[in-house]
């Protein structure tokens, strides 16, 4: 099984990228909350993967963090009629820390706004998974921690909820807090200079 691959930017399309390992080209899958991380062409990366072999073909998905890898993994083991393609849109239209969140809340109109997802199967997702991803929680808004801060999580939530305040939906919220964040490489930025780079 391959767990996670390493080697520089090759090519890259918002859904796939190709990483050259030592002169072999391999065609990862990717969400786009992937692609929005990614550095330059010709740059080194590092992505935790997970591979799908079928009869006719094999895949690779990849992920900028563990944790989205394992719950991508965890979403197409558990979840009844959601294979790779769907859980990787699932992905690329929310955040984990939005996601997992919108799970614990129970927000089925959220989910179902991702693409291949009615309200059906979004019931499904977040029936299947709550009590796997919360086993003891209460059912309300839980902080996500990933490879990054704490304080960096809470800004991405915080900064979210404030923009779904003004008005913006929150899957268009969390898409502009995600693109505004790629803009602060050194330090996380304060809420208030986030929330005007989203506006912006």
């Amino acid at each position: 099984m391959i767990v996670f691959i390493k080697g520089k930017i090759a090519e890259s399309t918002p859904l796939q990228v190709v990483i050259d390992v030592q002169g072999i080209g391999y065609a990862v899958n990717i969400p786009l909350t992937t692609t929005d991380t990614l550095p330059p062409r010709g740059n080194e990366v590092l992505l935790y993967t997970h591979a799908v072999y079928k009869e006719d073909s094999q895949s690779l998905y990849g992920f900028k963090h563990r944790e989205e890898r394992d719950f991508f993994q965890l979403i197409i083991e558990k979840v009844s009629g959601i294979g790779p393609k769907t859980a990787l849109g699932i992905m690329s239209q929310l955040s984990l820390p939005i996601l997992k969140d919108a799970i614990a809340r129970g927000d089925v109109t959220l989910i179902s706004q991702c693409p291949g997802i009615g309200k059906k199967t979004a019931e499904r997702l977040t029936l299947e998974l709550r009590d796997k991803i919360f086993p003891s929680a209460i059912h309300s808004t839980i902080p996500f921690q990933a490879n990054t801060t704490q304080h960096a999580t809470n800004i991405h939530e915080d900064a979210v909820a404030a923009l779904v305040k003004l008005g913006l939906n929150p899957s268009t919220a969390d898409k502009s807090v995600r693109k505004a964040l790629s803009n602060f490489k050194e330090s996380p930025p304060s809420i208030e200079e986030l929330i005007k780079k989203a506006l912006g």
